[in-house]
């Protein structure tokens, strides 16, 4: 599947003054700058290299570009500066916000996105990395977080939109089975309301670095909240299935009938919010969505008549 992203600018696009307090917070020139390919910010994303051959990451944005995107830069800035030692992610060197650009500075974590079809030895190492995030982050390491039910409550009212609404090209099955689509991503949303760990929120192959030593480290944390650990497993395994690969490690610790539900939920979400138009500076968003909401389908319908509901 191709990986959505957005009309992104780069290092150059920046003003000159934001550059030169870039290099201020990194403590050298920079003399070049590679942006990166994946990821839905229409803001920058370059790996930049220093005169004296120092290197960072640098993350920028204006409303210019999206002001959904200015707000969660701003959000990602404090969770990230509040990570404990013991969380696989990369470190904040600074930040700089003067009202209209947010740049974001992180260390340059040498890897590479995990491959798709995801490979047996990358799902380990990232199962691995979401264990270590749940020891570092539990309980909770920073406050004023919002609840992962409080976050996931609109978006797993997908199937109750769709069937106030239902799309002409709706699959029949879906239609045939929305009462129990509805009825699953309820219980998914109270199953989420236990919890105390900081939860990632947005597990997928492009926010995760496989590094030289085969570790992962994950990186784009805007949507973190409180809530369970294992919500971060299933979205780990929603997008190995989503992508390819076999998703069972992924929810080796999660209970089968929350599992399911979840996914149904998220499965919902998806084919919900992919009918609304692409966002400014994001064109490619609602159709990688339909393909996620496409994909889950056929885990979905052959599993929810088996699963035990959670309680």
């Amino acid at each position: 599947m191709k990986a959505a992203s957005g009309t992104r600018i780069g290092w150059r696009d920046l003003p000159g003054g934001v550059r030169s307090a870039v290099e201020q917070i990194i403590g050298d020139e920079v003399v070049s700058a590679v942006s990166q390919v994946g990821g839905f910010s229409p803001g920058t994303a370059d790996r930049v290299v220093t005169r004296s051959g120092g290197r960072a990451f640098v993350k920028a944005v204006s409303p210019a570009q999206n002001d959904t995107s200015v707000r969660l830069a701003r959000q990602e800035a404090t969770v990230v500066a509040a990570l404990p030692a013991g969380v696989p992610a990369p470190r904040l060197l600074g930040r700089h916000d003067d009202g209209y650009w947010t740049v974001l500075i992180f260390e340059d974590v040498e890897g590479r996105n995990p491959r798709t079809p995801w490979v047996d030895r990358e799902l380990a190492a990232a199962v691995a990395a979401l264990r270590e995030l749940a020891r570092a982050a539990t309980p909770a390491p920073l406050t004023g977080l919002p609840a992962a039910a409080e976050v996931l409550r609109p978006l797993l009212a997908g199937w109750r939109n769709l069937a106030a609404r239902p799309p002409a090209d709706l699959d029949p099955w879906v239609l045939a089975h929305l009462g129990a689509l509805r009825a699953a991503a309820d219980r998914a949303l109270l199953a989420v309301r236990t919890g105390e760990t900081l939860v990632h929120l947005d597990v997928r192959a492009d926010n995760l670095l496989v590094r030289p030593d085969g570790t992962i480290v994950l990186v784009d944390w805007p949507h973190a909240c409180i809530g369970p650990a294992w919500l971060d497993s299933v979205l780990l395994g929603l997008n190995v299935i989503v992508h390819g690969g076999a998703p069972g490690p992924a929810f080796a610790e999660v209970e089968p009938g929350v599992c399911t539900d979840a996914l149904a939920g998220f499965a919902g979400y998806f084919l919900d919010i992919g009918r609304l138009p692409d966002p400014p500076g994001l064109p490619t968003v609602r159709e990688f969505q339909r393909a996620q909401g496409a994909a889950l389908l056929p885990w979905i319908r052959a599993r929810l008549s088996t699963a035990t509901p959670s309680q």
